[in-house]
């Protein structure tokens, strides 16, 4: 079962989610290489469309962005490439993203990211009451009101999820 607070020592995004005074809860669970959301999901006994991930991607002149998506759904990238608009969106190899993040994937949080990147959030998310998120380390989200992501991280609400 997750530890809900247990302590976890400060990472990049807690500090930015501190200095900017967003109030969050924090989520501690034993990270599953390759588990995913529905791991976390499983743990924290929170539905899995509330769990958010950040994927890092690129556009089709390597310029890095991010995505965040409900943990039950994937992203269409044609469809993102045709909202955003660009000629075409893929992930990016997780070297690539860690370098752009900071963060290892698995890991990989929106805030407090080593390079600032576009942001681009599913617009369903921001209609849930809450989410949990990564909150910049394997096996720690945060939990916290979606309204302040395009506030915060000036993400544009995109509709391009598809079903896992």
């Amino acid at each position: 079962m997750a530890k809900k607070n247990a302590h976890v020592s400060e990472t990049p995004a807690t500090q930015f989610l501190r200095e900017h005074e967003i109030p969050f809860s924090e989520y501690v669970y034993d990270y599953v290489e390759h588990g995913g959301t529905a791991e976390s999901s499983r743990q924290l006994d929170v539905p899995e469309h509330q769990v958010v991930k950040t994927l890092v991607m690129q556009d089709e002149r390597a310029q890095p962005l991010i995505v965040l998506m409900h943990g039950d759904q994937k992203v269409s990238l044609k469809e993102l490439a045709r909202q955003i608009p660009c000629k075409k969106v893929e992930p990016c190899k997780p070297d690539v993203a860690q370098r752009h993040s900071g963060y290892l994937v698995g890991g990989t949080s929106p805030f407090g990211t080593r390079k600032a990147m576009p942001v681009y959030v599913e617009a369903s998310i921001l209609a849930l009451e809450r989410i949990c998120i990564n909150g910049g380390r394997r096996g720690y989200l945060v939990g916290l009101d979606p309204r302040v992501l395009p506030e915060l991280l000036l993400a544009r609400a995109v509709q391009c999820a598809s079903a896992e």
